[in-house]
């Protein structure tokens, strides 16, 4: 809920603090730097200490700078309190990738994984719909508070709800786990898939982040709760996203990737037609191929990978959100320059780059993929 919220309130915060369109690109990027930066070194941590604790410990840590988003005088001071939620973020995400693929095996993990993904994807819909609407009954500054409150119900629900680990071996030793890290970075699994989340993010962030821009501008001029309602097309995801299992397990990893980039790049070119219904559909179609491409990736590392998985996917959302990051820039520049065409181009360009990533670098293992 917490990273991409802010998307819905972009305009708002452009005119209230007079920002341009990389500033606030960098906005929703400075969350998704921290994620980036911190993925490695959580995953190596909680490889030694634990799941559990982790996830807990990281939602309660969330639930502060959500709060003082609200207290914010610049854009700026947004930034930073967004950085800081982002340093707490790869305490959940990495470690309960890790988690799943201890606790759980053969066919169960490709399963779950899926639904792991289903959630991030509702969570992506419900932030950035709840901030948009709430800024229409009483302004976002209250909004972020009402964040911050469902983060902190949120952490308690968890240590009273995630069993604890059963199949969880510490290995505090740091020199084992630098080896471990040296072996990741030449295995194929593990670059290709982090190569490929890159890809995935730059286009997710780059699309969700300026269409909002170009709805709010003319000839649309949609409100906050308009772009929220937008984000509705998540939902798609929430669906087919548990349903790729199906492709994964017919297909395995690498073809199922091959079609659902195809799919979004479609849906990426819908978005340059002029009637606004047939821009919501190009959205759905475009995310729907995304969050298939992240679910079967992430599939990809927990079936192939068995020594420091939190390390693995630790590097995956590094990689994963670095390459969010540098789309939040390089979609901002492009438009800046050109506006959502210009955007779109760039967009395209990075989805060809993922399927020749998919296409020449997976090891098109259909039945471990099952």
């Amino acid at each position: 809920m917490q990273v991409y919220s802010i998307q819905a309130i972009l305009p708002v915060l452009m005119a209230d603090f007079s920002a341009t369109e990389v500033q606030a690109g960098m906005v929703v990027g400075a969350t998704i730097l921290a994620i980036a930066i911190m993925s490695p070194f959580l995953g190596m941590l909680s490889d030694a200490v634990g799941r559990k604790s982790f996830v807990v410990g990281a939602l309660l840590f969330l639930t502060l700078p959500t709060a003082l988003i609200a207290q914010s005088t610049t854009i700026e001071w947004i930034g930073l309190w967004r950085f800081i939620q982002g340093l707490s973020v790869p305490g959940i995400t990495v470690v309960i990738i890790a988690y799943i693929g201890e606790e759980f095996e053969g066919s169960s993990v490709t399963e779950l994984m899926s639904f792991y993904v289903s959630g991030s994807v509702l969570g992506g819909f419900m932030g950035r719909f709840l901030l948009g609407h709430l800024h229409e009954f009483f302004g976002w500054r209250q909004a972020y508070y009402v964040l911050a409150i469902l983060t902190l119900i949120s952490a308690l629900w968890v240590a009273k709800t995630l069993p604890s680990s059963k199949h969880f071996v510490a290995n505090p030793n740091f020199r084992s786990a630098i080896k471990t890290l040296g072996s990741h970075l030449v295995n194929r699994y593990v670059v290709t898939a982090c190569l490929l989340g890159a890809c995935v993010l730059f286009s997710l962030v780059g699309c969700f982040t300026f269409i909002n821009l170009y709805l709010a501008d003319t000839p649309y001029h949609l409100g906050t709760g308009a772009l929220a309602n937008i984000f509705a097309v998540y939902l798609i995801g929430v669906i087919i996203t548990p349903l790729s299992t199906i492709l994964l397990r017919r297909f395995g990893s690498a073809r199922t990737i091959i079609v659902a980039v195809i799919i979004s790049m479609l849906g990426v070119l819908l978005t340059l037609a002029t009637p606004l219904w047939l821009i919501v559909i190009g959205l759905g179609v475009m995310s729907s191929g995304v969050f298939v491409t992240q679910s079967a990736t992430i599939s990809y590392i927990a079936v192939n990978v068995k020594q420091g998985r939190s390390l693995a996917s630790g590097l995956y959302y590094l990689f994963y959100y670095a390459g969010g990051t540098v789309g939040a820039w390089l979609c901002g520049l492009a438009y800046a320059y050109g506006q959502w065409q210009f955007t779109v181009w760039l967009l395209l360009f990075v989805q060809v780059l993922a399927l020749l990533i998919a296409s020449f670098g997976m090891i098109k293992t259909k039945s471990k993929a099952a």
